[in-house]
């Protein structure tokens, strides 16, 4: 947990490479992935880099793969994952890769055409014959219409067979026949009448059988059209009409004997056909299927190439040209591991010469890394949600694995609810391999299981608080008996007949010992349940309040002592903690005064003990803010003990004395140090990106880091030097302000852990007394008739009501309540606790980790 307390400890590194080693230890690097590098090429245009040709080819490699995989896909084979993730290739490998998927690419594209080709010719002899076999119909038909008649029907390419009767072109008779698609079929007709003004004859038939589109492998339904028409007029503009509609067009021979002859010809070369295509398809997706095994493999391989070479273009070369330079990002514990990269990068290729590491100083602010596992990433994912940690700031997320799921089981307290909530999270993370692999599950489901462990932690705090409520889908457990006795309530007959009873402590009904944990089950059936309740946990929210808040500013104290800000912890830390326990905390103090000095008695000598005398706690607090005097009550004290009204007027006037030292502190310090000589940044480098190198031991690099690192700093004033006094008083007086407003807002509002903890439980007990308890009494009620019948159907109302009532208290007490306590303790991190100290003004550590450049490929599967 040290890693999460606070960000890594970074280094501004320099790195000197030889250029032949370059590209294997930027790989190095890249498997490791603790490395966020620096571009010294900023003010270079991306085309004019060095290794913009290398880019290049792999962007053209990847647009090869991209057709190989849509291929692969298209034909329905999968594409396995790779069991073992390869690493990035060399420069000869990725010549070789290059080579393989030119040759892949081509073969499947001349495959491809082929299929394409041979289907086109298949689908042209499959539309036909659809039209010879209707033809051969609508012809046989038209003829018997007028058999006496002198017409001769000519096909419009028979040109040769023309029979004219009585030497003029007035009776012949032709026709055109072809296919078009459906839905077309209406408009064709509508045009043929409007452009022959309903001189032309048109006879159609639906397929039934689908025509596949060889482009696009889309089916369709097309009929069979013959339009007849006199004339090369009218000829010429049926073409047209067709040819405007994409009506395919066939020869249709004239001669009954002919057709027959044609369709015989056709069925025999569509068998042939179907044969080829057969075999095309097949040698197809055995290519494919070879193919498939290895795209993975060569897609994650190209990508880690690219990356790579997108790297070195932020690298510069020095004045020699004999080495290649690069700045990077390091956390301090890692510089070991960067180094023994770098070393076997140059191995790698029998580099000669040593690459080496230069740690720099900078004024710049470094990158905020904290080291996570797959448990506390869940929390880190919360706080970053709001901002990013500022480097080196005391970080939320520690306390936030216990603090945020104790404070959402206070508001859903429910052993029942909890244990539904444990088992799901304990399937999310019993399960997390096998579940981590599931794609495509969507958006809600990627945060439930990106947020298991936390949904886990807060189902285990719910049953906790669920037993300090003793609180079960609304009812109570009787584990350590009852410290009540129902002695009067058995000889009491007006008791005795009511199901509730009004529980008072101060009689002989209780046995004046506390309870062995949580609330004793009795409570369930008393009347002032609810006002026992209410007290009860309007007050603990307070105090949860209180010490929550008190907690987030002794965390600002850490920030300052780790920023050297000295000032800050005189000025800023001591005022607010004080102004917020002298009020609040003596709040919190009153109610737990409250509960030990008051202890419910029936002696009248111990009257002015007794909760009947207890002062109110937020009357007492309202007057201790208007210095007025509490309300005296007939024998009783209005005060808890002796001088408290003296006590009181000094706190609050010490409260209201913090408040211009809150003001006005820190701005007079800054203009009193103002003039104090500013710590001087010297270079203690091995030399720059464009000077000389001189080399240092390791031991001397490691102390010069730890210096780097630890140099001291301006008491914390140095994000004001530059700015005028008047913005800092307005800058203070903002803060002031904002401080002593939001102590008063925030303690109110933790009264949500009160609210949402009644309305919860109040809820699951409106569900258990409608529903389910409507349902069993309903079924004894059957059941008391003694007969089968009745028996089944009581059966079938406790069936009935059960199933509602599991489905209300899963989609409603569990899924919608359990949302709305997250959403408010979620608030109650962000605002009410993280405001206290946390800045959150830095920006997040993005490595150069081939692990985050390849999940997009897994996104795209």
């Amino acid at each position: 947990m040290g890693a999460l307390f606070r960000s890594e400890e970074m280094a501004l590194c320099q790195l000197f490479i030889q250029p032949e080693a370059a590209y294997s230890s930027v790989s190095m690097l890249g498997e490791l992935g603790i490395v966020q590098f620096r571009d010294l090429n900023a003010n270079v245009n991306m085309f004019l880099r060095k290794y913009v040709g290398e880019v290049r080819r792999c962007d053209e490699l990847e647009r090869k793969l991209r057709y190989i995989e849509a291929a692969v896909r298209e034909n329905g084979i999968a594409l396995p994952d790779p069991q073992v993730v390869p690493k990035a290739p060399n420069p000869r490998e990725i010549i070789d890769l290059e080579a393989n998927l030119e040759k892949t690419e081509n073969e499947i594209v001349q495959l491809s055409q082929n299929a394409v080709n041979l289907k086109s010719n298949f689908v042209e002899l499959q539309e036909l014959r659809h039209v010879l076999e209707k033809a051969q119909v609508f012809l046989t038909e038209e003829y018997c219409l007028f058999p006496a008649a002198p017409f001769v029907f000519q096909q419009e390419e028979s040109d040769s067979s023309r029979a004219l009767i009585g030497g003029d072109d007035r009776g012949r008779l032709g026709f055109i026949a072809g296919v078009i698609q459906r839905e077309r079929v209406p408009g064709f007709e509508r045009m043929l009448w409007r452009v022959s003004r309903g001189n032309v004859f048109l006879r159609q038939a639906e397929l039934d059988e689908l025509i596949e589109d060889p482009a696009t492998g889309n089916k369709f339904h097309k009929t069979v059209f013959v339009v007849f028409f006199q004339g090369e007029n009218l000829k010429a503009r049926v073409k047209k009409v067709c040819a405007g509609f994409h009506a395919s067009t066939y020869h249709c021979p004239s001669s009954a004997a002919e057709r027959k002859e044609k369709l015989a010809q056709i069925r025999t070369q569509l068998e042939d056909l179907n044969m080829v295509l057969n075999q095309t398809q097949d040698h197809r997706h055995r290519v494919l299927l070879s193919v498939g095994k290895e795209v993975t493999k060569w897609m994650v391989m190209v990508r880690k190439t690219k990356a790579i070479y997108h790297t070195l273009n932020m690298f510069n070369m020095d004045v020699t040209k004999k080495c290649q330079i690069g700045e990077c990002w390091v956390p301090y514990a890692d510089l070991g591991l960067v180094r023994d990269a770098l070393a076997d990068g140059g191995k790698a290729v029998g580099s000669s010469i040593q690459s080496f590491v230069n740690i720099i100083e900078t004024a710049e602010n470094p990158p905020t890394f904290i080291r996570t596992n797959k448990f506390t990433a869940g929390f880190q994912a919360l706080v970053d949600a709001y901002a990013v940690t500022s480097y080196r700031e005391v970080n939320p997320a520690l306390y936030t694995i216990v603090t945020f799921p104790f404070l959402f089981a206070v508001m859903f307290g429910d052993l029942g609810h909890g244990l539904i909530v444990t088992l799901f999270a304990a399937y999310l993370c019993i399960w997390e391999k096998k579940l981590s692999q599931v794609k495509g599950g969507g958006e809600i489901w990627t945060i439930f299981f990106g947020g298991r462990y936390i949904i886990l932690m807060m189902g285990v705090f719910s049953i906790y608080t669920g037993l300090i409520y003793n609180d079960v889908f609304s009812l109570s457990m009787n584990i350590f008996g009852s410290s009540w006795n129902a002695t009067r309530i058995a000889h009491d007959p007006i008791i005795d007949s009511s199901r509730h009873v009004t529980m008072d402590p101060a009689t002989e009904d209780y046995a004046q010992a506390p309870y062995v944990m949580g609330l004793d089950p009795v409570w369930q059936t008393a009347t002032n349940k609810i006002i026992f309740l209410n007290s009860f946990k309007m007050k603990i929210s307070i105090i949860i309040g209180v010490v929550h808040m008190v907690f987030g500013v002794m965390m600002s104290l850490i920030n300052h002592v780790q920023n050297r800000k000295y000032i800050s912890i005189i000025t800023e830390f001591v005022p607010q903690m004080l102004f917020l326990l002298l009020l609040f905390g003596y709040m919190a103090v009153m109610m737990l005064m409250k509960w030990i000095l008051y202890w419910p008695t029936q002696d009248p000598s111990e009257f002015k003990s007794s909760p009947t005398c207890a002062p109110s706690v937020l009357i007492t607090f309202i007057n201790m803010m208007l210095f007025g005097d509490n309300p005296e009550a007939f024998t009783c004290d209005p005060y808890m003990f002796p001088d408290q009204k003296s006590v009181q007027r000094i706190l609050v006037l010490a409260a209201l004395a913090c408040i211009p030292v809150m003001l006005l502190g820190k701005p007079i310090a800054i203009l009193l140090t103002r003039r104090k000589p500013k710590y001087d940044v010297r270079s203690r480098s091995n030399g720059d990106a464009v000077q000389g190198i001189e080399l240092q031991s390791a031991e001397v690099l490691a102390e010069e880091a730890q210096e780097v690192l630890g140099a001291p700093q301006d008491g914390g004033h140095d994000e004001h030097d530059d700015e005028p006094f008047s913005e800092i008083m307005v800058h203070q007086c903002i803060h002031t302000v904002e401080y002593v407003l939001s102590t008063v807002s925030h303690t109110a509002s933790y009264l949500r852990l009160w609210a949402l903890s009644l309305a919860h439980a109040q809820l699951s007990d409106v569900l258990w007394s409608m529903i389910f308890r409507k349902g069993i009494m309903a079924g004894q009620s059957e059941h008391d008739d003694g007969s089968v019948g009745s028996m089944v159907l009581g059966g079938v109302f406790i069936y009935l009501a059960f199933g509602i009532w599991t489905f209300f208290t899963v989609s409603v007490l569990v899924l919608m309540e359990g949302l709305s306590a997250f959403l408010h303790t979620l608030r109650l991190h962000w605002v009410e606790f993280m405001s206290k100290f946390y800045v959150g003004a830095g920006y997040a550590f993005q490595p150069f980790a081939f692990n985050n450049i390849l999940e997009p490929s897994a996104e795209d599967d």
